[in-house]
Formats: C-alpha cells, sequence, structure tokens
C-alpha cells in the first residue's frame, strides 16, 4: 500500500514539472507561430485590452425640482425620484402620468441651478419668512392658481433673475454662506451618494452655473469627479453679488480653488451658445468689453474640455447662415433672440453662438495667442425641467411640467414677447451624452470627459468610433476588430494627430457607427473638416464619406435616402438604411501647413419626430409648420491636426 502511494506521489511531482512549461508553449505561442499577416500579440484577440469597449450612456444636464425655473413651472420631484428613473425604474410625472425609460441610463449629473437653490419648494409651500417678500408672494400666488398662471409665474422669475432684478434680503436667504444653502448642498451630495453604484450606475456630482448678462445665456454645467469628502469642503459657485459673479473668469478662479483646496478634479461645460446672443464664443472680447487675453484662452482650454452641442432648446452644431452649403446644417435650430427673448436676434450674432464656428474660431485665436480656448469635445444632455432624462421621440416629456405630455402642448406658445414667439412643437427631444470610458465609475468617466472622449446623439443610441492617423487601411476596418488597430495606428475622437511621419501624404480617418439596437438604420456618415488658410481666414468642408444603398452623387450631392415614416400611425420601417457603417477616409484636399479639426456627423434614416407621435397618441392635428419626421443624429468630439512648427 505504501509502495502505491509514493509511486503516485512522484507521478504527481513529475507531472506538475512537466506542465507550466505545456501551458507556457500554448499559452504564448512565439512571433513564429502567429502568421505574419496577424498583428495581434496573442492568439485570443481580447487579451490585454486595457481601452474603452462599449459607449456610457447618460445625461449630464438634467433639473429637478431644487431648480428656482423648474420647481415653478410646478416639478415636485426631487433628486431622489431623478435618479431612480435615470437607472431605469418606473416613476409618476408631476403631471401625475407613468413614465419610463426604454433602457436605463449608465451615468447621470443632476444640475440644479446653483443661484436660490431650494427656494420655490418653500414659496409653494408658503414659508411666511419668504412671503414678507412681495416677490415671493406674486410666484406663491401664481403656483397656487396653478396652470397658466404657474407657467406665467415661471417665465417671469426667470425673466426677473435674468435682469438681475431678484430682491438681494430675499435670496439671500438662498445663497451661499446661509444655513439653508450649506443644508441644501449637503443632501444633494447625499443623494448622489445613495445612488452611486460604481459598476452599474453612477451618480456624478455637479450644479449648473447660471450667468446671464441682460439675458443672454452664458450658462456652465460643473462636474466633479470626486465624492463626498470632497464636494462638502465647498459649496456651489453663484453669479449673484457679493459672493457670486457672472464673469466665467470668476468660475475659473472658484474651479482652480476646488481643485487646490480638495485635491480634487473638476470640469465644466458650456452650453446653448445659441441663445447668448453672440457672447458664448468671443473673438476679440468678452460681452463687457475686456479682451481675450493668454490667461482667458488658457484657461478656458483648461477647464471647458467639453461642449453641450445639442439639447431641448435647440440644436448647437451648426446654422444655415453660417454654412449655406451644408444641407443639414438647419437642424431643429432656436435663432428668435436670447434666453428670455428681451433682445430678437441678428444675422452678426450667429457666428460666437454655434459649435462648428466656435471649433473654427479656436484655430485662428491659436494663432494669434498661443492657445485654442475652443479645443472641445461634445456631448449631449436634456436641459430637462421635469427630474426626467427623457430625449427619445416616442417618449417625450418636455422642458418642463407645464410641457409634459397633454393635447395641447404643441400648439401652445412656449415663450412669446414682442420681440418672437417660440411655440411649445419647437421644443427638441434631446439629447444623451456617450463616454468611452474603461468602467462605470466616477472617475472613469470624468476622465474620459477630461480626454474628450465622448460624443453626442440626439437621442439614438447608435454606437460611433472615431479614429485619425497616417496609415489606416481597409483591413484595419473589415478585420471586425478596428478599435484595436484604432489605438495602436492613430488617436481617438478627442485627440491630436500625431507628427506627420515622414512619406505621409495625408492623414486618414477611420469612422464606423452600429445602429441603435432598437432604433432606426443609418442614412450616412459624413466627415466635417474646418481649417485656417495662410491669410488667418477659415474655412469648412463637409464631406460625405460612406452611406448606404447605391445611391450615387449628383454634382457632388448626394440624393436622400428616402422616408418611409408612416404620419398616420407614427410608425417607420428599416427596410431602407443600412444597420451598419464604416470607411477608412483619407482627405482629399489636405494642406500639411494648414491647422485643422475633423470630426464625424451620422445620420439616420427618417423616422417619427415627438409631435407626430403626439397627434397620433391624442388624436389631434399637427401644426402648421411642425415637421412629422425627422433625421436624428450623432456628432463626434474632434480630431485635430497642427503643422510642425
Amino acid at each position: 500500500m505504501m509502495k502505491r502511494i509514493v509511486c503516485s506521489t512522484i507521478a504527481a511531482l513529475t507531472l506538475l514539472l512537466i506542465l507550466p512549461a505545456v501551458a507556457q508553449d500554448f499559452s504564448a505561442p512565439t512571433p513564429e507561430i502567429l502568421s505574419a499577416a496577424y498583428t495581434g500579440k496573442a492568439y485570443s484577440p481580447y487579451a490585454g485590452r486595457d481601452f474603452p469597449e462599449r459607449p456610457l450612456w447618460g445625461d449630464s444636464h438634467l433639473h429637478t425640482s431644487l431648480s428656482m425655473d423648474a420647481g415653478l413651472f410646478g416639478n415636485r420631484l426631487p433628486p431622489s425620484d431623478a435618479y431612480r428613473f435615470a437607472r431605469g425604474d418606473e416613476v409618476v410625472s408631476s403631471s401625475g402620468q407613468r413614465v419610463r425609460l426604454s433602457r436605463p441610463l449608465d451615468w447621470l449629473v443632476i444640475a440644479d441651478h446653483s443661484d436660490g437653490m431650494g427656494m420655490v419648494g418653500d414659496i409653494a409651500s408658503g414659508k411666511p419668512a419668504l412671503l414678507a417678500y412681495e416677490q415671493a408672494r406674486r410666484w406663491n400666488q401664481g403656483m397656487s392658481e396653478g396652470g397658466d398662471a404657474a407657467v406665467a409665474a415661471a417665465l417671469d422669475l426667470i425673466g426677473t433673475f435674468s435682469q438681475g432684478k431678484m430682491d438681494p434680503e430675499m435670496f439671500a436667504l438662498y445663497s451661499p454662506g446661509s444655513k439653508i444653502y450649506k443644508n441644501l448642498w449637503e443632501k444633494v451630495i447625499e443623494d448622489a451618494e445613495t445612488f452611486n453604484d460604481p459598476g452599474r450606475f453612477t451618480a456624478l456630482i455637479g450644479f449648473e452655473w447660471t450667468s446671464m448678462i441682460a439675458g443672454a445665456n452664458m450658462h456652465r454645467v460643473v462636474i466633479m469627479r470626486d465624492g463626498p469628502t470632497r464636494a462638502r469642503q465647498v459649496v456651489p459657485y453663484t453669479t449673484q453679488a457679493p459672493v457670486g459673479s457672472p464673469d466665467p473668469r470668476d468660475l475659473w478662479k472658484y474651479m482652480n480653488n476646488y481643485e487646490e483646496r480638495t485635491q480634487g478634479e473638476i470640469l465644466a461645460i458650456a452650453h446653448n451658445g445659441n441663445l447668448s446672443n453672440g457672447i458664448m464664443f468671443p473673438l476679440k472680447a468678452q460681452w463687457n468689453g475686456r479682451k481675450l487675453d493668454k490667461a482667458y484662452v488658457t484657461q478656458r482650454s483648461k477647464w471647458e474640455p467639453l461642449y453641450e452641442i445639442t439639447q431641448i432648446k435647440g440644436d448647437g452644431e451648426a446654422h444655415p447662415f453660417l454654412s449655406p452649403a451644408d444641407e443639414f446644417a438647419d437642424y431643429e435650430n432656436w435663432d428668435i433672440g436670447n434666453l428670455d427673448v428681451s433682445e430678437a436676434k441678428t444675422d452678426a450674432m450667429l457666428a460666437g453662438e454655434y459649435a462648428r464656428e466656435a471649433l473654427k474660431r479656436g484655430l485662428a485665436i491659436e494663432k494669434r495667442l498661443g492657445t485654442n480656448p475652443y479645443k472641445f469635445g461634445v456631448v449631449g444632455a436634456t436641459d430637462s425641467h421635469t427630474s426626467l432624462a427623457t430625449a427619445e421621440e416616442d417618449n417625450f416629456f418636455g422642458k418642463h411640467t407645464g410641457y409634459e405630455p397633454k393635447a395641447s402642448r404643441m400648439s401652445h406658445p412656449f415663450m412669446e414677447n414682442e420681440n418672437g414667439r417660440i411655440m411649445g412643437w419647437q421644443m427638441v427631444a434631446s439629447g444623451l451624452g456617450a463616454v468611452w470610458a474603461t468602467e462605470n465609475t466616477r472617475a472613469a468617466i470624468f476622465d474620459a470627459m477630461q480626454r474628450k472622449e465622448v460624443y453626442s446623439t440626439t437621442g439614438p443610441r447608435m454606437s460611433v468610433r472615431l479614429f485619425g492617423g497616417w496609415e489606416f487601411t481597409e483591413q484595419d476596418l473589415n478585420s471586425r476588430m478596428p478599435v484595436r488597430m484604432g489605438y495602436e495606428k492613430g488617436v481617438p475622437m478627442g485627440g491630436d494627430l500625431r507628427a506627420l511621419p515622414k512619406g505621409a501624404k495625408a492623414p486618414s480617418f477611420m469612422v464606423y457607427t452600429l445602429r441603435d439596437p432598437i432604433g432606426a438604420n443609418l442614412d450616412r456618415i459624413q466627415i466635417v473638416k474646418g481649417w485656417l488658410d495662410a491669410r488667418g481666414k477659415t474655412h469648412e468642408q463637409v464631406y460625405d464619406v460612406v452611406w448606404s444603398g447605391d445611391r450615387t452623387p449628383v454634382n457632388g450631392k448626394l440624393p436622400a435616402v428616402g422616408n418611409t415614416v408612416d404620419v398616420a400611425n407614427a410608425n417607420w420601417t428599416n427596410t431602407i438604411g443600412a444597420a451598419e457603417l464604416g470607411v477608412v477616409w483619407t482627405d482629399p484636399d489636405f494642406d500639411p501647413k494648414q491647422k485643422s479639426f475633423y470630426y464625424a456627423r451620422v445620420l439616420e434614416i427618417p423616422t417619427p419626430r415627438w409631435s407626430t407621435y403626439d397627434a397620433f397618441r391624442f388624436g389631434v392635428a399637427l401644426p402648421e409648420g411642425a415637421p412629422t419626421s425627422t433625421q436624428e443624429r450623432a456628432y463626434t468630439s474632434a480630431i485635430w491636426y497642427t503643422p510642425k512648427s
């Protein structure tokens, strides 16, 4: 018996000595074993991956009942309900309707207005200390009456705040330095921490700094990378004196102080330049006449790595006046005036309002001052004031509680005065932000935002990749593993092209898109290029680089993909378009001496607009001027090229 045990032990030891060598042979084949045509470092193409593998979907700009205007419009849903809804739970809206997302979001930023945070809830409840002030009594009465009176009260508050006419004594009760304000911020942090679930759902801590220059929009969403330990060391920055300021330079000082004090990280996202009446992206001087200088451009470049390019108050990519050769530049533009329509829009204002023109202006400013202040990535968000992050056309709950689903919301003016009118049907069911993050955590999502590896959609969840390099081939794309070659041979969206290698003639861009799994097919992918010539003048060009079907461009223009929308039944079919599109495209007009940028725009086939769903579900007629269909889209962050100095 003993002899058998000894023999078995020796055999086992012999086997253990042999196994590592055998395992080594099979797990790490030498280069000679792998085909010379295969560029992977291991047989398994998934081994050793350290890059983002899927986009994480979220909303970086959502308001709850804590925001002054949201509360006045009738929002009664606190941050906890907003988080529950975003992660996929069904909730009851402030108007009493059940609502749920088609799919949960991966992350959310509740960005309530920092000025007057929580004040409206106390006005609505008739808190005696507040009703001692005429403004509070006036708004309380409107809220109590409800309906149009509540909407009028909200617009009155917005106008009062926009014009800097808030009662200073009343407002001080809900400003930094007060006990009420400190306790509210603590609750904001507590709610974010409660719902933050690393790996499954991320609640980033943030707020909105709501600068208004005589009604012109200068708003920024501020987002922290950090958790409660650091966030509790500060309170949000506001715009009202003596504590706050409407000047972005002062916001950047606050952000710098935050990082120095807490050793944390913070960023800001500007939005709705289309309502700034030309002051969002200055070329030579700020609205107050202060010239752009080295400090301005370096600080803006550092603190504002992203821009919110599309949302409920209008799309901000391009405008037909600025881009007359671009047939898709007229998507959901709001161009009547500033935020409260106290000043009408003029054509001269438009160049300081739209993202594409800002990217071009950034090239010119960089030549003059050495830094590009508008070298931003792009993200989409809702800016919904309902606590509901709804960006889908068939599930759209409007800008605020007064415009949640009802038969009359399309035909009722959203805003109207002597300068113009915005109708209810002009609200935009947009948008979402997609981040290429390595994991679903605050740190990873924030880091993706910082490096600008993000993109925006108007609501659908199509997957979009863009890489820029000098030697991409069709084989890189057709390998079905293009992402690995994208990182190895180039840079992703948000990056800078590597130095022009010897012998290279033009950059190549590998771009590909997969449709939203439950959405519409794809029409085309376009590359938008902007550049600065030797005289300091900026230019742009839109290239159709790949498209569905067998269409052939006529006189340089690609025929429309078609339209399957059944307006009467608010439906469409995926009988046109493509499920995926991809191409390796080389710039045919490249000049190595010119600064330039490139970004991708992806178009879906036409689908019913939210107003068409409303007409079908409520059995009402579409208002005059309301489109029946829309071509949803995605915008990627750009890739920049800088010549050797």
